[in-house]
């Protein structure tokens, strides 16, 4: 994986510029599918239209007898994989000084891309789907146009493995290591049983690999994913029909909102797991590497008050306040605006904070009475000096931590 590593520390030659942020729309989507159509490599179709009638392209690129199907997006407010699927285009498009592992993966694989599975979500940075429906809740009843699309994809490839590629709530942590879950990954179950068959362990087996590539970028910054079995997802589901389906999630990173980072992490983990099938590295890896992946436990808060000193009826107390930014989507659906909302009170010795203040020698001043799930109106001060000021939710001043 050295050349990996160094191949990440000259990510800017292939990094899509032209998207910058989680809310990129279609048009922009199709700009750099279009540059592609010059290159021989990529063949591109149209594998249908979604509701609103709006273009589902499927990328092919390599010759390779090992059949590899990657599919983003299927939530329309989940945009970081698709960020680094168009990064990874780049780089298959125009190698540069890595054309080893280009040559390698075209050599060994061909990959079936599907950027963008929910258009439609994505124009309103939505969840769902035009008719409000959950795609990834869609397998059996077939409802929506772009899970028909999805499912048939599947079938017509009968790919050997496949990468599920998501986004998740920033608030999940990586075990109990104090850190959030940048990424998170797991090999769905295919039954209630949560068993393991050749197939699903072959998934776990390349997770491994992936998961010692990341913790070089992210190191104890990793989860694994609850594996409860979800009979209308499509992961499950690939995974029961014999595709070894990898799932990633695109968590927080301290000051990344529009996951800029993540996005390069997240690259890093496809690129490292398509690495390990072309040259069958995973083979060789153990399931209990997988296992050692700390579970997810939410854990985190955006903002988190240690320590801080109230009072009540004259009674003096002490209690720690979690903080988290609930996210409104623009009218333009270019942009999110925060309200941070009051989300626990209590002891959160447990817990763990993007941003953490010690409030024991701080003076904690509400400017209206604390409330759960009610946004945060407070202030945090030294004598004069303001350290957090929030008004009505919206945060006003943050200063060190």
């Amino acid at each position: 994986m050295d050349a990996l590593n160094i191949l990440m520390e000259n990510y800017q030659e292939f990094e899509e510029t032209r998207i910058k942020d989680r809310f990129f729309k279609h048009a922009d989507l199709l700009k750099i599918l279009g540059k592609l159509k010059t290159n021989s490599a990529f063949s591109i179709k149209e594998a249908g239209m979604s509701t609103k009638g709006l273009s589902i392209n499927l990328v092919t690129w390599g010759k390779g007898p090992k059949r590899v199907f990657l599919w983003s997006q299927m939530h329309g407010d989940e945009a970081t994989a698709t960020m680094a699927i168009a990064d990874l285009l780049n780089f298959l498009s125009q190698p540069g000084q890595f054309r080893q592992i280009h040559d390698l993966l075209a050599e060994k694989c061909t990959l079936y891309i599907l950027p963008l599975v929910n258009p439609d979500g994505a124009e309103v940075f939505n969840r769902r789907n035009a008719m409000n429906i959950d795609i990834n809740r869609d397998f059996h009843r077939q409802q929506s146009p772009e899970g028909r699309i999805l499912r048939h994809l599947r079938d017509e490839i009968n790919p050997h493995f496949g990468f599920n590629l998501h986004d998740q709530s920033t608030l999940w942590s990586a075990g109990h290591t104090g850190n959030p879950a940048t990424i998170s990954l797991l090999a769905p179950a295919y039954d209630e049983g949560l068993s393991i068959n050749s197939t699903r362990e072959q998934a776990m087996k390349v997770i491994a690999i992936m998961n010692s590539a990341i913790q070089k970028s992210i190191s104890d910054q990793v989860g694994r994913f609850d594996d409860e079995y979800e009979p209308r997802a499509f992961g499950d589901n690939f995974q029961a029909a014999g595709t070894s389906t990898i799932l990633i999630e695109a968590g927080g990173f301290y000051n990344d909102p529009e996951k800029q980072y993540i996005r390069k992490v997240f690259f890093k983990a496809i690129l490292s797991g398509l690495i390990s099938i072309a040259d069958e590295t995973y083979l060789k890896a153990k399931t209990k590497d997988y296992f050692s992946i700390p579970e997810n436990k939410k854990l985190h808060f955006h903002i988190l008050l240690r320590n801080c000193k109230l009072e009540k009826n004259g009674i003096p107390y002490k209690l720690d306040i979690g903080l988290c930014a609930e996210e409104k989507v623009t009218k333009d659906a270019k942009s999110v605006k925060y309200t941070y909302m009051v989300t626990e009170l209590g002891d959160l010795s447990d817990y763990f904070g993007y941003v953490e203040f010690n409030c024991e020698f701080l003076t904690l001043t509400e400017k209206t009475k604390l409330k759960l799930d009610e946004p945060a109106d407070l202030i945090v001060h030294h004598d004069k000096n303001i350290l957090i000021k929030l008004k009505n939710g919206v945060l006003k001043t943050v200063i060190g931590c």
